[in-house]
């Protein structure tokens, strides 16, 4: 039963050039050893007045006697229906197996089928989405793995029956013992089981019958469908309505959220789609390093529920894009809802997921695509709630920053309006030295006197002004001097680690965490601090305990794939790595003179 395809074939072709040239060889030894049968005396011997007596056509084959009766031709037995293999097994893929009464092979198999046993076999009879039936001996055992077994001969082994019955014959006799899972034993009375009997239920016992489940493997996973029009499909159809029903809710409940969803599809498909990806890639290596830090074991069921709520919200907003393309023609109203786009979408789909390998490949991109497109609606919202742009003076600090006050010339103040003088005091009014006004008889004003100019007081709360150090005002760092510093600080770590450990996985989780204490502390490593180099968020806020954590995990996802994230610096146009796309984060150069510390 272990033995390859290409054994299978070699061992039937052999077979078959072995049976001809031994029926051949047969027959030619037939023929020269078998004698003519004669049962009257030669004819006399032909005188010349006697002719020969005429020859009789029938003279060569040989004389029967009457009382003989008729022998017949042997009956050739009935074939086996499977492929027959050079061990003498008998396998079928996704058809029925049969073994005559009087046949014998090694065993029979079924995969997506039935097998079906009334000769000798002297290995096992197996089933897979398929129902074992043994009528003739079988030297070790009969399974059913998603079907019923039925015996009513001799088996030495096991009788297993996984989600399925068991049922014994009255000349049934069974060496080993009688297992079934999630289904029931019926034994005859005359039935004889050397063995002890397992009856393991599930669910209490109320384990539906799976005939339901195998056609929908013969019917639809086969054709490469989700659904099909065919009997026993009922509960198929059921389980993919009531999924539509909960999706329609969700688009009634959330229909705002499901229409920003809907807006941020068709306005960046290719974001959603890389992002998509992204998700699916990377959702699986999150939870093994999350597993990994062990710390982190207790975030792994929520992110599991975390991805199975966004699951559905994108499949519904998936159902509702589809549904739009009907109900944009309805106007504004209330049939251009978003639940009501989701029922339409979903009688859409469901017609398509009846069509061969289309269904099945519509129902998998879009329960990707939907994932990708809530996560990066996520995503954009966060932004919008942070609006400060990156680089922006004040960015990332607690409190505003105070431009120095700019000295002002002082303002010389009006003098009083003076009394107009009479015409009798004429230039009388003239101040010694003075000039005379030039309108007779008026009197000038004596001159006022400029005070000095005010230097400008800094509030007592504004800080000494510090360089804002940014994404958007200071150089991208590149591959070759992140490298340098990476490596100072392996060398860093390294030196302190192999007193205790001589472990390389113990080094990198070393390394990891002590990358996470120096981007929150100090915003970068020692390595940076020799290299100029500081890890800075792309919003322009400090980095927390988070952005330093999911910057640390990253660094495994980056080594992983052959540290092709680490790489991606030297040809990505930001300059960003793998663990820098996920934590939001670059690495900047800093001017000299600027302390790291």
């Amino acid at each position: 039963m272990k033995t390859s395809l290409r054994h299978f074939f070699c061992g039937a072709a052999l077979a078959c050039f072995l049976s001809l040239t031994l029926a051949a060889l047969a027959q030619d030894e037939k023929k020269l050893s078998t004698p003519p049968v004669v049962d009257s005396p030669p004819p006399a011997a032909a005188t010349a007045d006697q002719p020969p007596p005429a020859a009789d056509k029938n003279e060569e084959l040989p004389l029967r006697r009457l009382d003989q009766p008729t022998p017949s031709a042997p009956r050739a037995p009935r074939p086996a229906r499977g492929r027959a293999h050079s061990d003498n097994a008998v396998v079928s893929i996704a058809h029925d197996s049969f073994l005559a009464k009087d046949q014998k092979a090694d065993a029979v198999v079924s995969i997506l089928g039935s097998s079906t046993s009334e000769g000798e076999v002297g290995d096992a009879v197996v089933s897979v989405l398929g129902n074992t039936r043994v009528t003739g001996p079988v030297g070790d055992s009969a399974v059913a793995v998603l079907g019923n077994t039925y015996v009513n001969s001799k088996v030495g082994g096991q009788v297993v029956a996984v989600l399925g019955d068991v049922e014994l014959g009255p000349d049934a006799e069974v060496g080993g013992e009688i297992v079934s899972v999630g289904g029931t034993v019926k034994r005859d009375p005359k039935a004889i089981v050397h063995g002890s009997v397992q009856n393991v239920a599930i669910g209490g016992g109320m384990m539906p019958h799976l005939t339901g489940l195998q056609t929908w493997f013969r019917e639809c996973a086969m054709w490469g469908r989700p659904l099909a029009f065919a009997r026993g499909l009922g509960f198929a159809w059921a389980f993919a309505i009531a999924f539509f029903a909960l999706y329609a809710l969700i688009a009634l409940v959330f229909g705002g959220s499901v229409d920003k969803c809907v807006t941020t599809l068709e306005a960046r498909p290719g974001s959603s789609i890389l992002t998509a990806v992204l998700s699916i890639l990377f959702a699986p290596v999150l939870i093994v390093l999350l597993c990994i830090t062990v710390v982190g074991i207790a975030a792994v069921p929520f992110l599991v529920l975390g991805l199975f709520v966004a699951g559905l919200v994108g499949k519904t907003v998936m159902l509702v894009w589809v549904g739009r393309r009907i109900t944009k023609f309805f106007g504004d109203g209330p049939l251009n809802h978003a639940a009501v786009a989701a029922i339409i979408g979903g009688a859409i789909l469901l017609i398509i997921y009846c069509v061969p390998i289309l269904g099945m490949l519509v129902q998998k991109s879009f329960d990707v695509l939907g994932l990708g497109v809530v996560i990066f609606t996520l995503i954009l919202v966060n932004k919008r709630e942070n609006p400060t742009p990156a680089g922006a003076p004040g960015a990332g600090l607690p409190y505003p920053l105070i431009p120095p006050t700019q000295p002002v010339a002082p303002v010389a103040p009006t003098p009083p309006p003076m009394p107009m003088s009479s015409p009798g005091f004429g230039a009388m009014g003239a101040v010694a030295g003075e000039p005379a006004a030039s309108m007779p008889g008026s009197i000038s004003p004596p001159p006022v006197p400029v005070p000095p100019p005010v230097p400008p007081v800094m509030p007592a709360f504004a800080p000494p002004a510090q360089p804002v150090i940014s994404a958007a005002t200071h150089p991208r760092a590149g591959f070759l001097i992140r490298l340098a510093a990476m490596l100072l600080d392996f060398i860093l770590v390294g030196m302190l680690t192999a007193v205790f450990h001589h472990s390389g996985s113990f080094i990198l989780i070393v390394v990891a965490g002590y990358g996470a204490v120096m981007w929150k502390l100090k915003g970068t490593t020692i390595g940076g601090i020799v290299c100029g180099l500081k890890v800075v968020r792309l919003d322009g806020r400090e980095v927390d305990w988070a952005t330093a954590i999911v910057r640390a995990l990253g660094c495994f996802l980056s080594l992983a794939v052959v540290g092709l994230g680490f790489l991606w610096v030297a040809i990505d146009d930001d300059k960003q790595s793998w663990h820098d796309k996920i934590a939001g984060t670059t690495v900047v150069r800093v001017p000299k003179g600027v302390s790291l510390l």
